[in-house]
Order: structure tokens, then C-alpha cells, then sequence
């Protein structure tokens, strides 16, 4: 038992760092902060965009959701790099940097991005608790509201009962979508095809693209993951530092990889089913139904309770990267189960009057994909500067990269907002 006790002590950051732990036990320290931010990715938002594209397209964007998960991997190591390498998240940086004006601009505009986004996940949650157990909306999402309370409290218990709260809902989603692809049998040929090959069919496509991206690359996972990074293992010296981000961009891959998969099965899924059958489908509740009439009730009933929890998931992770944004760009804090309290009104409100849910999904969607930009750019200006990263700078390379995935992101939402307005 000792012996036990003597190697669960050993297995420890600083242990790992120091290099008195080999092997693959040597990750464990470092694996979590990613999957909390990946939550992000496959947040009930994405439901909406990946059934409508599989439903319409068929596996023709399935594309777009690879080159959204590679541009995933590439913003969130920059992130997680900001936070090891200055020991500040993205909105503090930015408010010792930018001019008092900006700072608030930046600071607005997040929260319209997490309203929207929070917007999208409690309807998410209030929908899959509608479709399992036929509760109407708005007591479904007064519930929705009482979990989301419970999961902040893990708060309070430590990260590590968070992440691994957070890693076990995620596991629940992406077995719920692995049992589904299983039924729905997809032609594996078509996926490859449509997962490798670029193309569109109408502007339509492009406009469905944009949503895709919106829903992927979350603009509050941008200013969360450098927060999470940011004192959870704080390296003494440069050659440190290099190690932590290493190993926590092994954590950023495998969290990315997964929500890859998840998002890529909703297409999958959508595509083998609905676009066979020649149905478009757009709202969420259609889609349970037919599923279960296509494929059996299992299979829709393992939607509901994925987008169930996918909505309670991320909720909470909203509600932290709330509390980021407004301590790091205005230096203000407000108790975390006030400000989830207010966030609350807005999707309550809406539900109430009786708003399609899915159209507000969607809607939720376009508004997140114009807060990109915002947080992008001065997350790519950072890491590039030599003084602030040391060390951790972008390799020339990276910084080119990045530069050109801001210029498509924000050409693809000029682009929503003309076809949008």
C-alpha cells in the first residue's frame, strides 16, 4: 500500500518536469484544461449546423468540419501558450496592451459572443430534456438551469473533480454518436471522399460553411484555455515552460480529436439517414423523431441525451469564460452564480415566447462566428512578440499560418453577413 501511495506521489507535475517519471504516466498531470475548452466544440450549436449540413449536402462538408478541428489545434496550442508563457489569460494581456478603449470594445463584445453562446446550450439542454422525457420547454429549462448550478459547484471541489466531470460528460456524448453511426451505416467511401475532397455546391454551402466554423471554432475557448493554462502548472524557468506546453499540446490534440469525431458523426450521421432519404432536415426535434422511425428508438433517444449533455456541459464552461473575459479586459468579479443567474434571462426569455429552437441555434451561431476575429488577432499579435513569450514565441511558420487562418475566418463571416443582411 505504501509502494502505492509512494508512486501515486510520484506521479506529479513537478515530478514529471524534473524527470522522475517516464513512460506514458507522464502526461497524466497535464491532460485536462483541453477538454475542458473542447467542450466548447461540440456544444448544441454544432448539432443544429452538422444535421443541417449532412441533411442538405450529404457528406459534402464534411471537409469543412476537418479543416475547422486542424484550425482548432492550431488556436487553442496558441492559447494554451499565451497562458504557460506569461502566466496571464488572453483578456489580461490584452488589457495591459491595448488602450482602455479597446479593452472595453473587447471586453462587449465577448459578452455577446457568450450570451449567444450560452443562448445556444441551454436550449441545447432544455431540448434534449424535452425529447427524452416530454417535459415543455420552460420547465425543462428551469431544470437545465439547476444542473448548470451543480456543475459550477464542482468549482469549488478543484480542477481536477471539474475536469474529470467534464471528460466523463464528453465520454457520454461521444459513445451516444459512436452508437448511432453504428446503425445508421454510413458508406464509408463517401466519408473519406467528403472528408478529403474540398468543395461546395451554391452559396447556400458556403453560408452552411460558415455556420460549421462558428460552431467549431468558439471564440470563448480562445480566452478560456489561456486562463486555464495560466497557473495550473507554472514553469520556474524557460526550459520548463517548453516542457509543460509540450505536453499540454499532446492534451490539446487528443481533446480536439475527440470533439473532431463527435462533430463529424452528427454529419455522418445526418448524411447516411436524412440526405439518403431525400429529407431535409433543420430543426433538432425533427431529427429525433426521425430517427427513431429511420433507424430505431435507441437511436433517438441517444441523440436527446447527447445533446443533453452537451448543453450541460457546456454551460457551465460559458459561465468560466464569462468570469474570464470580464476580470481580464475590465479587472471587475462578480460571483459566478450571480453572473450565471443573468445569463439565464436571455435563452429563458426566449423560450418563453415560444422561438423556434433550432432557428435560435442557428441564429446563435452567426453571432458567435464575427467574435473570432476579435479574439484571433490579438491572440496571434501576442504570441508572436518575442519580449512577452520568451522562448514560446511562434516560430516564424506558425505565425504565418495563423495570419492566413484569421484572413479566412474573417472573410468567411464578411460573407455571412452579406448573405445574412
Amino acid at each position: 500500500m505504501k509502494n502505492k501511495d509512494k508512486l501515486k506521489k510520484k506521479v506529479t507535475a513537478e515530478a514529471v518536469l524534473s524527470g522522475e517519471v517516464t513512460g506514458l504516466s507522464r502526461f497524466l498531470p497535464f491532460l485536462g484544461p483541453a477538454f475542458i475548452a473542447s467542450v466548447a466544440y461540440i456544444d448544441p450549436g454544432n448539432f443544429a449546423t452538422n444535421i443541417t449540413a449532412g441533411s442538405q449536402y450529404g457528406y459534402l462538408l464534411l471537409w469543412v468540419i476537418v479543416f475547422s478541428n486542424v484550425l482548432a489545434v492550431l488556436i487553442q496550442s496558441l492559447s494554451a501558450k499565451l497562458g504557460i508563457a506569461t502566466g496571464r489569460n488572453l483578456p489580461e494581456v490584452a488589457r495591459e496592451k491595448f488602450p482602455k478603449g479597446v479593452s472595453i470594445f473587447l471586453w462587449i463584445q465577448s459578452e455577446l459572443v457568450i450570451i449567444a453562446t450560452d443562448l445556444a446550450e441551454f436550449i441545447g439542454a432544455a431540448l434534449g430534456l424535452y425529447l427524452l422525457f416530454n417535459i415543455p420547454m420552460l420547465p425543462a429549462a428551469l431544470i437545465t438551469a439547476v444542473g448548470s448550478f451543480v456543475i459550477l459547484e464542482l468549482q469549488r471541489r478543484g480542477y481536477r473533480t471539474l475536469e474529470a466531470v467534464i471528460a466523463g460528460m464528453v465520454f457520454i456524448v461521444v459513445v451516444a454518436f459512436a452508437f448511432q453511426t453504428f446503425l445508421a451505416k454510413p458508406d464509408v467511401g463517401s466519408v473519406v471522399a467528403g472528408m478529403f475532397t474540398p468543395q461546395f455546391a451554391g452559396v447556400d454551402s458556403i453560408l452552411l460553411s460558415a455556420g460549421i466554423l462558428g460552431a467549431t471554432v468558439m471564440p470563448h475557448a480562445i480566452y478560456l484555455h489561456s486562463s486555464l493554462t495560466q497557473n495550473r502548472v507554472v514553469g520556474k524557468n524557460e526550459a520548463e515552460k517548453k516542457r509543460i506546453f509540450r505536453f499540454e499540446f499532446v492534451d490539446i490534440v487528443i481533446a480536439m480529436v475527440i470533439a473532431g469525431a463527435i462533430n463529424m458523426s452528427m454529419l455522418i450521421i445526418a448524411a447516411a439517414v436524412f440526405f439518403k432519404e431525400g429529407l431535409v432536415v433543420e430543426d433538432l426535434d425533427v431529427a429525433f423523431q426521425q430517427l427513431g422511425q429511420s433507424i430505431g428508438p435507441f437511436a433517438a433517444i441517444s441523440f436527446a441525451l447527447g445533446l443533453l449533455i452537451a448543453g450541460l456541459s457546456s454551460s457551465s464552461v460559458g459561465t468560466m469564460s464569462g468570469d474570464v473575459v470580464m476580470q481580464g479586459f475590465i479587472n471587475v468579479r462578480i460571483n459566478l452564480y450571480v453572473r450565471r443567474a443573468i445569463t439565464m434571462i436571455p435563452p429563458l426569455i426566449i423560450i418563453f415566447i415560444g422561438t423556434n429552437p433550432t432557428e435560435a441555434l442557428v441564429l446563435s451561431q452567426v453571432i458567435l462566428s464575427f467574435g473570432i476575429a476579435f479574439a484571433l488577432v490579438p491572440l496571434i499579435m501576442f504570441t508572436s512578440d518575442k519580449k512577452l513569450m520568451g522562448s514560446l514565441v511562434n516560430h516564424k511558420v506558425t505565425t504565418i499560418a495563423a495570419w492566413m487562418v484569421a484572413a479566412v475566418v474573417i472573410l468567411l463571416n464578411l460573407f455571412l453577413l452579406y448573405e445574412t443582411f
